[in-house]
Order: C-alpha cells, then structure tokens, then sequence
C-alpha cells in the first residue's frame, strides 16, 4: 500500500496540461412562436403568488400564535 501512495499523489502535484476547453450549446434568441394573452398572464401571475408568497405570510402573521405554548 505504502508502495502505491506516492505514484496515486503524483497527480495532485503535477501541474495542469492546458486549459480546459467546455462546449457550450448554441443560443439563439428570437420572438415567441406564440403571444400571451392577458388571461394566461394573470392566471400565470396568480399561481406563482399563490405558491410562493401566500404560504410565508401566512407563516409570518401567525407567528405569535406559534410562539405560544399550549
């Protein structure tokens, strides 16, 4: 095992060979195929308060009703 050290940790040591090259997927940005309507923005608006906002402040508002002991 002791034989086998040094050659495993010669590689943290060594330095790298290069630069690291990432491929990067294409981006394209154009015009939606389709435009929102306003109903599908509200109901989109709305769910997103629903889910995300409503649930802490309900938490925040009845937080000395969960201080409490009983």
């Amino acid at each position: 095992m002791s034989a086998l050290a040094p050659r495993l940790l010669s590689g943290l040591t060594r330095p790298a060979r290069g630069l690291i090259r990432v491929q990067r997927a294409p981006l394209h940005a154009r015009p939606a195929r389709e435009e929102l309507s306003l109903g599908d923005k509200l109901i989109a608006m709305t769910t997103c308060f629903l889910c995300l906002l409503l649930p802490p402040g309900w938490i925040l508002s009845h937080m000395d009703s969960y201080k409490k002991k009983e």
